[in-house]
Parts: structure tokens; C-alpha cells; sequence
């Protein structure tokens, strides 16, 4: 078992890692947003400098883009798909390799992942549950949002507490939790699964980082078989139970997609979230100007949200591979030609966004940011996630108008989200007593 995962780990990270090591050494911007800690934690200068170098830079590895209308219009191509799927082209050697490293645990980057397939199969996923995630669906889930939101604060008697531990964390998770017909006392369970999930979403992971991400993942589809099972027993008026009735139905899901699909909407249920929450509370504390702003003014709050989503997107890059030899936004690209998108770059391009670094809460156009991607596979929860993002930032700083940090936040590992894991803050004795 652990040879074969070993093999998993060099052909999908170890190789790519050694590759994108040498091109660090040869001075290459894009591979340092890879692998150097110092510029995955501040990347933006680096995205700059990305996209003076041009519309699509070539690193010897793949294509990358900052430019905010050649990502657009690569996630909006009918010529462009996900990196995943069946390694075909692959050389026979190649394929042979892949084969005796085995399939590995299912996981958000493989199929049958809905952000690794294309359609017929992407869009038979997604009519499943587009209803639970509608306008609608997510507008009637305020009321409940706000309640959470509010028993949250109230256990968080101070004066100091964890602001991603106690708060921004359980917020998301309980939501989606109650959602699926998940058990909410396992909150912190899924939270700590989907923390080792998060990291198989980069690619040239460490050894260490591939094993516990493997566990994870594991886990997670082990409980959620388990829990489909009470599900058959014990049916609810929720979207798991909807899934598993779907699955009964000869040809609507297999057994990997019912449980590929039900992983995806957990974790992706609080992990945006946990970022977005985490992310606008760094940004209104160190920028006391735009808080004193919403406070005068809420209704700049969901407006503040999409600049939060804007200047700090929780995800900083995506894939596409062109399916055929094609033009996109006046660029040429060959048929498996690989496209890395850096979302946190494109949301930062000047020739959309004025003075790119500024927060500016009342920004006209930030809604013209692509941290849900866009295309087919615009973020499912997106309009959840800002739903929650603003009863969350809001209901805080209504709560702890004048909360501080103790000391630097801590950033998550990962590179294709963007987060914190920890944040220390004082919360006013005032507001507490009150």
C-alpha cells in the first residue's frame, strides 16, 4: 500500500516539485508562487510582475495568466476543459506507472469530482443540486445564518479568543452542516478533515503533506458511506438524502459519484467561507477607515464582501487544458496546452481595477472579480458563500465593534486556497459585559 502511494506521490507531486525547483533556480516568477513560503504568503507583487511579462507566460511547464480577460474568457471557452481526468496521451510507460500507483482516495482533483469533469458528466452532477443553492434556497437560509452567527458570539465571552477557531471555522461548517443532514457535532471533524482535503488541491505537495491529505480523504469517504447507509434508513427532507435516493435510481449516480459529490459539498461548504471571513476580518482591523464606513453605512456591506472576495481571494489559482488547437481572448493555444489561471493575479489587474491594492469598501465595480472562477464552473455556493461572508463580518464587528489583534494571524499552508488557520484577538470588555 505504501509503495503504491509512493508511486501516486511521484508522478502527481514529487516529479512536478523537482521540475518546478530547477525553474526556481533559474529565476522564474511563477514556479516561486509554487513553492517559496515567502511569496506564496505575499503573492501580489509577483502576479504584477507575471502579467508585465506578458498575456499568457510560457514557464517551460505550463502556460500562466494574470491578465483578468484572458482568464475570463479560458474559464468561459467551450475549447477549454479541467486538468483531470484519464491520462490517455500519457506515454505508455507512462500509463503504466499510473496504473501500479493505483487510483488513489477520491478526492476534489479527480474525477469524478464535479471541478474534474467536464460535461455531459459535470452537468448531470450539478442539476442534482442547484436547487438547494438557489437565490431563493440561500435567501431563506439568512434568518437561520444570522442565529448561528449569534450563538457563536455569545460563547466567545473573551477578552481574548481565536477569531478562526471560535468563529470563522464553525460558521460555514455549521450552515452547510445542518444543510446536508450532516451531524453538526462533528463539526470540527469535517473541519479537520477538509483542512488535510484542501491541501490535494496543489500540486507538487511534500511527501508528508500527500500522506496526510490521503488520510484524509480517506476518512471522510468512510464516514460518509457510513453516514449514506443511515441515510437509506432514516430518509430526510435535506440534499444527501436527495443524493442517495438518486443514487437508488438505476443510471443516475454511481457509488464514486454519489460519494465524490456529497465530499465536494461539504468541504467546499466551509472552506471558501472559512477564508472569506477570516481574510475580511484581517482587512477591516488594519483598515479601521473602511470599517468606520460600513458602520455608517451598512448597506456597503455587500459590496465590502465582494471587495474582500476581490483583494484577498480565499482561492488564488485554477486549470484549464485546451481540448483542441484554438484562440482565446487573441491568444493562441495547441490542444493540451495546460493554462494555470491565477484568480488572485486577475482580481489585482489594473485595467479593470483602479489603484488594485487599495480596499475600498465602496468600490463600484468589485462584483467584476472571478474568485468563483466562471463558466460552467462558476462556484456552485457562490451566492452562499457571500451570504454568509456578510451576516458573518457584520454580525462580528456589530458585536465587537472595536476587536484587535493579539498578534500576527497565521496563514494556511496552501497555495490554491488562501486563508487563515489561526487568528489571536482581544475582544473590548465593554462589548463583552454589554
Amino acid at each position: 500500500m505504501v509503495v503504491r502511494q509512493a508511486i501516486r506521490w511521484g508522478l502527481r507531486h514529487g516529479m512536478l516539485r523537482r521540475a518546478v525547483e530547477r525553474r526556481v533556480r533559474q529565476g522564474d516568477p511563477t514556479a516561486r508562487l509554487m513553492v517559496d513560503e515567502a511569496v506564496i504568503a505575499d503573492p501580489f507583487g509577483h502576479y504584477d510582475e507575471l502579467r508585465e511579462r506578458g498575456r499568457l507566460v510560457d514557464n517551460g511547464i505550463v502556460l500562466n495568466t494574470a491578465h483578468h480577460d484572458v482568464a475570463t474568457a479560458i474559464l468561459r471557452s467551450p475549447d477549454c476543459g479541467v486538468v483531470g481526468g484519464p491520462s490517455g496521451r500519457a506515454p505508455v510507460a507512462l500509463r503504466a506507472l499510473v496504473k501500479a500507483g493505483g487510483p488513489g482516495p477520491l478526492g476534489p482533483v479527480t474525477p469524478p469530482s464535479m471541478l474534474s469533469v467536464d460535461a455531459p458528466d459535470h452537468t448531470r452532477y450539478r442539476k442534482l443540486v442547484t436547487r438547494a443553492f438557489s437565490a431563493k434556497a440561500v435567501a431563506a437560509l439568512r434568518t437561520r445564518t444570522e442565529e448561528i452567527a449569534t450563538g457563536l458570539l455569545d460563547e466567545m465571552r473573551g477578552p481574548r479568543a481565536d477569531l478562526i477557531d471560535d468563529y470563522a471555522a464553525l460558521l460555514p461548517a455549521t450552515v452547510i452542516a445542518e444543510m446536508l443532514g450532516a451531524p453538526v457535532e462533528m463539526r470540527r471533524q469535517f473541519l479537520e478533515w477538509g483542512a488535510g482535503g484542501a491541501l490535494s488541491l496543489d500540486a507538487g505537495l511534500r511527501w508528508s503533506e500527500f500522506r496526510r491529505s490521503e488520510s484524509d480523504l480517506n476518512a471522510l469517504a468512510d464516514w460518509m458511506q457510513g453516514h449514506f447507509a443511515h441515510l437509506r434508513r432514516n430518509p430526510g427532507d435535506n440534499i444527501l438524502s436527495a443524493l442517495v435516493h438518486a443514487h437508488a435510481e438505476e443510471g443516475k449516480l454511481s457509488d464514486d459519484e454519489l460519494t465524490s459529490i456529497a465530499m465536494l459539498l461539504l468541504a467546499a461548504g466551509f472552506e471558501t467561507t472559512v477564508n472569506l471571513i477570516g481574510n475580511g476580518t484581517a482587512l477591516l482591523t488594519s483598515h479601521p477607515d473602511q470599517l468606520a464606513r460600513l458602520q455608517a453605512d451598512p448597506s456597503l456591506w455587500p459590496r465590502a464582501v465582494d471587495e474582500v472576495l476581490r483583494l484577498d481571494s480565499p482561492v488564488q489559482r485554477t486549470g484549464r487544458i485546451a481540448l483542441r488547437d484554438t484562440t482565446v481572448a487573441g491568444e493562441q493555444l495547441r490542444a493540451g496546452q495546460i493554462v494555470v489561471i491565477m484568480l488572485g493575479g486577475a482580481n489585482h489587474d489594473p485595467a479593470v481595477f483602479t489603484d488594485p491594492t487599495a480596499f475600498d469598501v465602496g468600490r463600484a465595480n468589485a462584483g467584476e472579480h472571478i474568485a468563483f472562477s466562471s463558466g460552467i464552473h462558476y462556484c456552485l455556493g457562490a451566492g452562499l458563500a457571500k451570504m454568509e461572508g456578510e451576516v458573518g463580518l457584520r454580525a462580528l464587528f456589530d458585536r465587537f465593534p472595536e476587536l484587535t489583534p493579539t498578534g500576527p494571524p497565521h496563514r494556511r499552508p496552501t497555495r490554491v486556497l488562501r486563508g487563515y488557520d489561526a487568528m489571536p484577538v482581544r475582544l473590548t470588555p465593554a462589548t463583552v459585559d454589554a
